[in-house]
């Protein structure tokens, strides 16, 4: 039985039009980790203005005579998505090769349709890293050529909101720290920080996205003041001390090299993607005897919700 399977140029193109839909998700399916704590919107090609209600409403006394004439508006925030691209040149074989030889270590019988789908989804999956590393400190410019390039990060839009004037301590929706957080006082700066937030957002089941550096400094200042006191259970810390397990500390590997800490909601933290309309598109095309095109179309964003200091709070760590 031979162990070899032959694909063409044909059946790889042929399985990137049938899996369309499922091959755009690979990028966004890649980037999970920090995914599943913000929330995806779909359908957002361009801008679209997101936002949340301001206005009050109030039931006061009887009165036949009394109107509430306060306008109820939205204050809105601008989601932008940027269409992005890529060409890769790859080799079919080369590709084919490492992904049915594990397959065949795993005992699996792979069919020539399985490895055409498998090469692609392989190559659709790997844009997905380079858009969780900048998911941060992606910068806008139009003449770049990465995918840092394409879009504004969250810390982008955070520091371009402080220039601004729109995030400040006076505003209650900013907080500098006053010293670099340690193994020796992350407990207490963080608490601090948290504590600093507004009522609204404390109650909230929010989140705190800290580097792995600053989690790890957490972990070990929890354990020298806490001694042999059980932790979590797992030895894992997941919620901020004294925070009611209502703020879920986040490390993420992305934010390693973050001057920010942002506290928020999963609702408020959008991660813009269109993955409906057929402007969005991956294919293979040949233009040389051995080597095959993969070309990737799709749109992508991120933004804030709101900045109010009822749904954001943003700690300017320390520089020495």
């Amino acid at each position: 039985m031979s162990n070899q399977v032959v694909i063409t140029p044909v059946e790889l193109a042929a399985s990137a039009k049938k899996y369309r839909k499922d091959l755009l998700m690979m990028p966004v399916i890649g980037m999970e980790s920090s995914i599943k704590h913000m929330t995806l919107r779909t359908g957002i090609r361009g801008e679209e203005v997101v936002g949340e209600l301001d206005g009050t409403i109030e039931v006061g006394p009887y009165s036949e005579s009394r109107t509430d004439t306060d306008d109820v508006n939205i204050k809105g925030r601008t989601l932008t998505t940027y269409r992005g691209s890529v060409i890769k040149k790859f080799s079919p074989n080369s590709v084919a090769d490492s992904i049915y030889g594990s397959a065949v270590l795993s005992g699996e019988g792979l069919k020539s349709t399985d490895i055409t789908l498998k090469v692609v989804a392989f190559l659709a999956k790997k844009v997905s890293k380079a858009f969780n590393k900048s998911l941060w400190g992606a910068v806008r410019n139009a003449g770049g050529s990465t995918t840092a390039d394409l879009y504004n990060g969250f810390d982008t839009i955070t520091a371009t909101e402080i220039t601004a004037g729109n995030i400040t301590v006076a505003k209650a929706n900013r907080y500098d720290f006053d010293a670099a957080i340690t193994d020796n006082n992350a407990v207490r700066l963080l608490k601090k920080f948290h504590q600093s937030a507004s009522d609204e957002l404390q109650g909230e089941n929010c989140k705190m996205f800290i580097s792995k550096s600053i989690y790890n400094s957490y972990c070990t200042d929890y354990q020298q003041l806490n001694g042999a006191l059980p932790y979590n259970k797992e030895f894992k810390k997941t919620y901020l001390e004294g925070s009611d397990d209502c703020c879920e500390l986040v490390p993420l590997p992305n934010k390693k090299a973050s001057p920010f800490i942002h506290m928020t909601t999963q609702g408020n933290m959008l991660i813009g993607v269109d993955q409906m309309s057929q402007e969005e598109t991956i294919t293979v095309e040949k233009h040389h005897p051995l080597i095959l095109d993969f070309v990737m179309v799709m749109y992508f964003g991120t933004q804030f919700e709101s900045i109010s200091p009822e749904r954001l709070l943003v700690g300017k760590l320390f520089a020495a």
